[in-house]
């Protein structure tokens, strides 16, 4: 999630919000109508909706759908990890006659086989990028980039010869991989040693695990780039229990992660703007369904956020979240 004045698309900060959701164990939605059966349809199928980065981008959906006076389906399995149920999602969306399509992919290589049969249906990306020939466009971080700001920040603040730990997400994530790879290119370049990297597939359990795994191993260790929020934090656990000085730079920048650099937890996050992704990502949707020019690649932007401007990125996620 990205910063600063990139951090949230505040010139739509005054449409109100409609909020419903229904779901079950495996899957939740929730929609802007407006009963109109005359209405384009977006529908909207993230990795998840069960943590505050994803609540925002689906905030950001609906208020673009709103202002452009379109209906806006939101839905995600209950985990990143139910790649399946995902997919089913999407099928399920080219079944019932969704107008476009809007995919944060969990696993972008096995969302493509359901897209066969969307044939001339608007499919923008967002989050994540995905290899659909057809695609409209990628709206989303430049990950590779924010990736590099996290370990540029690092190797800034550790010495030529220092060990550092990447603690990421799933394999075959793209997202994940483009900020493991930019983070680690930064280090090395620096003359920084990345002496392990090592996937917690974005559970903060797992990532607690994994943390002291690596302190175990590697006691020696000055600092832990990690990219996602949720496994920051977990890393984090572990790193304090141990009583240990290792900086944790994390990546996302919600609520939980600003508090905890406030507070002195995590050293820094690569922050992203996840409201500003799903507006924009619906916003290329309807403007591809009016036969409007789209860029292939909408960069929401990235800023690294520390204890010295943690407060104002806090303060307009709040705005959003209180509509």
């Amino acid at each position: 999630m990205k910063k600063l004045s990139g951090v949230f698309l505040t010139s739509v900060l005054g449409a109100g919000l409609i909020l419903c959701g229904c779901g079950n164990s495996e899957a939740s939605k929730s929609t802007t109508k407006s009963g109109s059966s005359g209405k384009k349809t977006v529908s909207v199928v993230l990795k998840a909706l069960n943590s505050e980065y994803w609540k925002l981008v689906q905030q950001g959906a609906m208020d673009a759908g709103k202002k452009a006076g379109v209906t806006v389906d939101v839905m995600g399995p209950a985990a990143e990890t139910e790649v399946e149920k995902q997919v089913s999602l999407i099928e399920d969306q080219i079944t019932n006659g969704a107008d476009a399509l809007v995919i944060a992919p969990s696993q972008p290589a096995t969302v493509l086989s359901a897209l066969q049969q969307a044939n001339d249906m608007p499919v923008i990306f967002a989050d994540t990028d995905a290899a659909y020939p057809k695609k409209v466009s990628f709206v989303g971080t430049g990950n590779f980039v924010a990736g590099q700001n996290g370990g540029n920040f690092i190797a800034n603040n550790l010495q030529k010869g220092d060990k550092v730990a990447i603690i990421r997400g799933a394999l075959g994530d793209k997202t994940h991989d483009d900020r493991t790879n930019g983070a680690e290119k930064a280090i090395k370049a620096a003359g920084i040693d990345v002496v392990t990297v090592q996937p917690a597939d974005s559970d903060r359990s797992k990532a607690m695990n994994v943390m002291e795994n690596i302190l175990q191993s590697n006691p020696d260790i000055k600092a832990v780039f990690v990219t996602s929020e949720d496994m920051a934090l977990g890393a984090l656990r572990a790193v304090q229990a141990k009583n240990s000085q290792v900086m944790v730079v994390g990546f996302d920048g919600t609520s939980e992660g600003l508090k905890s650099i406030k507070s002195g937890g995590l050293k820094a996050e690569v922050a992203q703007d996840p409201y500003k992704i799903g507006y924009l990502a619906v916003d290329a949707a309807v403007k591809a369904l009016n036969g409007k020019t789209v860029d292939k690649r909408i960069d929401s932007g990235a800023n690294v956020i520390t204890k010295e401007n943690a407060d104002e990125v806090l303060s307009k996620i709040n705005k959003i979240i209180e509509k």
